[in-house]
């Protein structure tokens, strides 16, 4: 089965041959991998031109949510603490946690590839978009209508380093095309960690993190998580605290390193993972 974005006006199909920037060198890695907990750092600042392309996408989301359940929060002011700057908020300790695990290149973060799994309203991946230009995003949603609203935001932000892949991630993470092609997945409000995990760590490259956003304990998740994890192909890098303006407050960065390739096995056939955690 071929994949592609849903179609917007004025946007073709993207086939699978059109995405030569997925495939980058591999970087050297550090051998150690710890367990750490790193204080908040602060978000990043966006220019007038970012905040400009973040007030479109919060006016298109508040639009057509009134058309499909996109959220359920209705309130700009709103939007932007629980998704804006949630989604902000995540960057720091990723940027960080790839720099100190790159022993090439100088750390250097230009040009990464990040897949956006179970993307929903686009959060994060259409906000790291914008504070990340430089940055080669995919957003892989499974709804249709979703996958129509990540278009017309796509498209009315701007943003030409965005593409949308309709289709389940159980589906995505068997085509060699997107299988361990990304320096970062990262998912927001998806599943469980053990879940989450098949989903998303067969699309890192070996030496690539994955990132999962929690709540303010994710410790028993971590846990239930580890065997899954390691049978993926993955072991636990760092779980690092994040301020959210959210009504929870403390949030966390759940990070771990993809250190060796993942069977071909996985991920198994749409549905399973869910019913059937590893």
């Amino acid at each position: 089965m071929s994949l592609c974005c849903s179609p917007a006006a004025g946007r073709s199909f993207l086939f699978l041959s059109q995405r030569p920037w997925l495939r980058r060198p591999v970087l050297a890695l550090r051998t150690t991998t710890t367990v750490a907990s790193a204080a908040p750092s602060a978000t990043p600042t966006l220019s007038p031109r970012q905040q400009h392309q973040v007030a479109l996408y919060v006016e298109a989301l508040l639009d057509w949510n009134q058309r499909m359940n996109l959220t359920a929060v209705t309130d700009e002011a709103e939007v932007m603490k629980r998704h804006v700057d949630d989604s902000l908020a995540v960057l720091p300790p990723l940027e960080r946690a790839y720099r100190n695990q790159s022993t090439s290149a100088g750390g250097d973060i230009d040009g990464l590839s990040l897949i956006d799994v179970g993307s929903g309203a686009g959060l994060p991946g259409l906000i790291l978009a914008v504070a990340r230009p430089s940055w080669r995003f995919t957003l892989l949603e499974s709804m249709r209508k979703r996958c129509t609203f990540l278009e017309h935001a796509v498209e009315a932000m701007g943003l030409s380093n965005v593409d949308v892949v309709c289709d389940r991630a159980e589906n995505v993470g068997q085509n060699l095309d997107y299988r361990e092609a990304y320096d970062i997945a990262a998912a927001r409000a998806v599943a469980e960690l053990k879940v989450l995990a098949e989903y998303c760590l067969p699309l890192v490259r070996v030496g690539g993190l994955f990132v999962a956003a929690k709540g303010h304990d994710p410790h028993d998740e971590i846990k239930n998580a580890k065997s899954a994890v390691q049978k993926l192909g993955a072991s636990m890098l760092e779980l690092c605290n994040v301020e959210s303006m959210g009504p929870h407050g403390q949030r966390t960065a759940v990070i771990y390193l993809k250190d060796r390739a993942t069977p071909k096995k996985y991920p198994r056939l749409p549905g399973t993972p869910s019913k059937m955690p590893l």
